[in-house]
């Protein structure tokens, strides 16, 4: 453990309904972090994962605001530290791979480093609906927004505190690790995968994930962000689609017109009017957009840069 030494440590771990699981997770990370401060934001859980999580010798947050979201804000936001070591309180995630994605970050110089989901054999740890939403997801943001990940929505994640500090966390909810991944990929940060094992969850605790409601809210979130972050490709899409329309539409109008002098279709002309010119403000407002979305990823850059780098041991 000497290549993290003298530097401070934080596990935060995002919590709601799991005092089945949440003791033997502090347990097994004491005996891996011994030295690491150990953080439980507890999101209104209606059973005893405070109670469990404080004779455990952890330290309790309660955020009140409901939803993972919102908890990995009050995380980054009140957590102090040189390197944070995030994980879900289920169980699930092997400790002592956490020892291994530090390692990467701090040889590496990287920023964060994802823990990609490895089944263990006849595990039914990955629902089937799960693991395909899972790739297709991670696909559109590949392809979106590029990048290499191949696990983009694993909870299991190691992050310097460059990146904790300038993260700005505006999901609510279970698409916080979208937004996670693509604030790397925007502001072009060191970023690495470690593959590390999953488990199921222990007999008595239930998953919080629904395979459709929570699929359906990350496919919004990749759908706002690209709009956000990418505003000339996607106001574009638009401007093509109806200046293509419209032309279809005029093509018969103007041949019309050309051999007879006449537009036998008032309204159809106006409507090919109407949809060159919403083709072309879409065009418009993608270029407008653009200089913004610039201006934004410049000032968040900046926030980065005047974050100190930690001072890792081999430097």
């Amino acid at each position: 453990m000497s290549f993290f030494k003298g530097l401070k440590v934080a596990v935060v771990i995002p919590c709601y309904n799991e005092e089945k699981s949440i003791g033997s997770v502090i347990l097994d990370l004491k005996k891996v972090l011994p030295e690491a401060s150990i953080y439980v934001f507890d999101n209104n859980s209606t059973d005893k994962t405070a109670e469990v999580a404080k004779l455990e010798g952890a330290h309790v947050i309660n955020v009140a605001l409901k939803g993972k979201g919102n908890v990995v804000r009050r995380m980054f936001a009140d957590v102090e530290a040189d390197i944070y070591v995030m994980l879900d309180g289920d169980a699930t995630y092997y400790a002592p791979s956490s020892l291994h994605l530090i390692e990467k970050l701090c040889k590496e110089h990287l920023d964060m480093v994802v823990g990609v989901r490895v089944e263990e054999q006849d595990s039914d740890a990955y629902r089937r609906g799960h693991r395909w939403g899972n790739t297709m997801l991670t696909k559109t943001v590949q392809h979106v927004f590029g990048g290499q990940f191949t696990d983009m929505l694993s909870g299991y994640r190691v992050f310097s505190r460059r990146y904790a500090k300038s993260f700005p966390a505006l999901s609510k909810g279970f698409e916080i690790e979208t937004e996670l991944t693509i604030h790397a990929l925007e502001l072009r940060m060191p970023y690495g995968e470690l593959n590390t094992p999953y488990g199921e969850r222990l007999e008595g605790s239930e998953s919080k994930l629904s395979t459709y409601k929570d699929g359906f809210k990350i496919l919004k979130t990749i759908f706002r962000l690209y709009m956000v972050e990418r505003p000339m490709a996607f106001f574009s899409i638009f401007g093509t689609l109806f200046i293509a329309s419209a032309i279809s539409l005029s093509i018969p109008l103007l041949s019309e017109y050309l051999n007879t002098g006449l537009v036998p279709r008032l309204p159809t002309a106006i409507l090919s009017s109407a949809m060159v010119l919403t083709g072309l403000l879409s065009f418009s407002c993608g270029f407008i957009l653009e200089t913004v979305t610039r201006g934004r990823n410049e000032s968040k850059r900046l926030v980065y840069l005047s974050i100190p780098r930690t001072q890792f041991k081999d430097e």
